[in-house]
């Protein structure tokens, strides 16, 4: 069963609120100092938590002090203005904002990449951080109009800034955490100090960020910046998906402050509990995430569902028509007619063994890709090789690049960013005298409109059925499909 956890973000997010929920929730603040000073830059700041109020609440408060030649002279221009050292941040971090590199120059994306693949950190956490960084870095480019790798930050060279982000994904990983959700996200407002001047809030990187995954965002009448940069790119590049929190037994709850009092309880909550599992074996999660879960555009079927073999001995009965309390709400989705933006890898391989290609894809696909799959091609030479093409979020290429090159034999790795068209997609459970099997069912146009382009039963599930029942695969998709048209009927939606 699937270990969730689930943001929820009134106040917004930051790095150093990411870090005291998960110390609050248990990691250990020996441990993420023992790791994080494998990066080397462990003379440039100092780890400490206290618990502090936050509007009567009590919360971990995670500091990062930078040693006084990083930010002693920024720090003096501040307060002979009258503004707060750390305005970048202000109200969550005393990270990022050009404050942190008054005393040294500013680290470049290839640096830090280098820097934390090679500090020896659990795969899993590395592999976050390089995405989280490559996606920070990607939002800053795209807003000054220049290559990731060109950008030199002063908000993502900072120690602090890469103490943020390294540190979340070491304590997630710690937790053993294997999916991430996050509640809707305030917008803040107001201006800040940064090393281009004066921003309004949200600040264009955070917009960037924001816009990259559709991000759905509202105001809470509080002035300030409460989304910073580096907490915007943990949420976009690490949550499968934004918005209420997904059915779970909830098990810990950890709470992370802010540096400000403001209106709100200046806290970020990190829930953390298990997938709820129907009576189907299916957990609701992966009922309303495997919507999502892959990009279709090719005709290949890579039989691999999301959900778990729970095999539960079911009585044959008559077929029975969706009940309505049983219907999973369909998981938010873009209208049809507005492109996604995505990445397609691609690398031709002609010295690995089939047993190694197929362990990639099945790695590729844990990682977050939305497709994998391999097409036969003759290359140099005459040889027959294959073709391995990803396609992935835009916040995830950097993290399929590191695993293509990890696992495979490749010395290079094509890239090329597409718009895509979706059709909105969910998920509906129909009862079969052998058991219940999940329906997808595709949408064109508005679901409440009722233009159905697409029904199709889980392959999984059908064929952990026949299994269990020694019946044709054939007969149970044939079932799971009378079912659903029944229910159709008895509900007066009319397909396509």
């Amino acid at each position: 069963m699937k270990k969730l956890a689930y943001l929820q973000c009134p106040t917004g997010i930051a790095g150093d609120m990411c870090l005291g929920a998960l110390v609050d929730a248990g990691v250990p603040l020996e441990y993420l100092v023992e790791q994080l000073q494998r990066l080397g830059v462990a003379d440039e700041y100092r780890l400490w938590t206290e618990k502090v109020q936050r509007n009567g609440l009590q919360a971990t408060k995670f500091h990062v002090d930078l040693t006084a030649d990083q930010h002693s002279a920024e720090a003096a221009i501040a307060a002979a203005a009258g503004e707060d050292p750390y305005p970048t941040f202000q109200g969550h971090e005393s990270s990022g904002g050009g404050t942190a590199q008054a005393g040294r120059a500013s680290r470049h994306l290839p640096e830090i990449e280098h820097m934390i693949r090679s500090a020896g950190l659990p795969e899993r956490a590395a592999t976050w951080a390089l995405a989280v960084f490559r996606s920070l870095a990607e939002a800053e480019g795209a807003v000054h109009g220049i290559a990731p790798e060109a950008v030199h930050f002063h908000e993502v060279g900072a120690a602090d800034a890469i103490v943020d982000i390294v540190g979340t994904c070491l304590g997630l990983d710690w937790l053993g955490v294997d999916e991430i959700y996050c509640s809707a996200l305030p917008t803040g407002g107001g201006t800040v100090r940064a090393a281009h001047g004066r921003l309004p809030v949200p600040t264009p990187a955070v917009l960037k960020l924001w816009e990259s995954r559709q991000v759905p965002v509202y105001s809470n009448g509080i002035a300030r910046e409460l989304v910073t940069p580096t907490g915007a790119a943990i949420a976009v590049t690490l949550a499968k998906q934004f918005g209420p929190v997904p059915p779970m037994t909830l098990r810990k709850v950890g709470l992370g402050a802010g540096s400000r009092d403001l209106l709100l309880p200046n806290i970020l909550q990190l829930w953390l509990g298990y997938e709820v599992e129907n009576s189907g074996g299916t957990s609701y999660v992966q009922a309303q995430e495997h919507t999502h879960a892959h990009d279709h555009s090719h005709p290949h079927d890579h039989s691999r569902g999301h959900a778990h073999d729970h095999a539960h001995d079911h009585a044959p009965a008559e077929p029975s028509a969706i009940a309505p309390e049983r219907v999973p709400e369909p998981a938010p989705a873009q209208a049809p007619e507005t492109p996604q933006s995505i990445v397609v890898l691609e690398t031709q391989i002609d010295d690995l063994s089939p047993q190694a290609i197929a362990y990639v894809m099945e790695r590729l696909l844990e990682a977050g890709a939305l497709d994998v799959y391999t097409q036969a091609v003759t290359m140099k030479k005459s040889r027959t090789g294959l073709l391995l093409t990803v396609i992935c979020p835009v916040a995830l290429q950097a993290a399929c690049e590191a695993l293509i090159f990890r696992e495979t034999t490749t010395l290079g790795i094509r890239h090329r960013r597409q718009e895509r068209t979706i059709l909105q997609r969910a998920f509906q459970r129909v009862e079969t005298p052998y058991g219940a099997i999940a329906v997808k069912v595709a949408w064109a146009g508005e679901p409440s409109q009722g233009a159905i382009a697409n029904v199709q039963p889980e392959y999984e599930d059908c064929a952990r059925l026949a299994r269990q029942h020694q019946v044709a695969w054939r007969e149970i998709h044939r079932l799971a499909l009378q079912a659903w048209y029944a229910a159709v009927a008895d509900f007066a939606i009319t397909p396509a």
